[in-house]
């Protein structure tokens, strides 16, 4: 088995699919309020590391409506490229374009549902011979079952699962790096369980050193 080499900013590219407020309430394959921080963890951990993205979603006259405020907060002025209809966001010729344009052959990709647009958006991009990482934590879908079975799908296509915080980790994993801070910046605001074990280890130090 060839073990390849990291996934970093230079050579990934990010795309969220559909994370629209008229699904939100549809999700139950993942508690919402873990489900929107781990989107928006994403989103943040490319646009601070600068890797590409490229964020899509349906026309904003569907039912589905425009993205999640907090992650529109996270994308500012970043463009969303509006499908008019196609679920393999592929199919649609400014989406694909934008991959294209980033310069990077591997992909991570997170979206809902994950049975639907995200299924065919990943099978779209294995066609096309991207390398695919599926954020299976920053997907979510009806159920828990027809997550995890388009999730099999997926790898079985030849889509490598990953989480989100995983992939900031692989981004920068030395924490004395330049880059360092971005990713204990990321670990203080999505991952608030890790960052109170720091601060616990921070305070026994200090106890101990005075």
């Amino acid at each position: 088995m060839t073990i390849p080499e990291p996934l970093t900013p230079e050579n990934t590219t990010i795309i969220l699919v559909d994370h629209a407020v008229g699904f939100a309430n549809l999700l139950r394959s993942h508690d919402l309020g873990a489900h929107i921080n781990n989107v928006v963890g994403l989103a943040r951990t490319a646009v601070l590391f600068g890797s590409g993205l490229v964020v899509t979603n349906g026309l904003r006259s569907k039912p589905s409506g425009p993205l999640y405020p907090e992650l529109i907060d996270v994308l500012g002025d970043h463009p969303i490229i509006e499908r008019p209809g196609a679920t393999n966001a592929f199919g649609d010729p400014a989406f694909a374009a934008a991959v294209e344009a980033t310069g990077r052959r591997r992909l991570a990709i997170a979206g809902v549902s994950t049975e639907g647009c995200v299924l065919q958006t990943v099978l779209g991009a294995l066609r096309l011979g991207y390398e695919v990482n599926l954020v299976v934590d920053a997907s979510g879908s009806l159920t828990r079952e027809t997550h995890d079975t388009a999730v099999q799908r997926m790898v079985l296509a030849g889509a490598v699962p990953t989480t989100w915080y995983s992939l900031a980790g692989e981004f920068e994993y030395d924490h004395t790096s330049e880059r360092g801070p971005i990713l204990q910046r990321i670990m203080r605001e999505h991952q608030p369980g890790m960052a109170k074990g720091v601060e616990t280890y921070l305070a026994s130090a200090s106890r101990a050193a005075g």
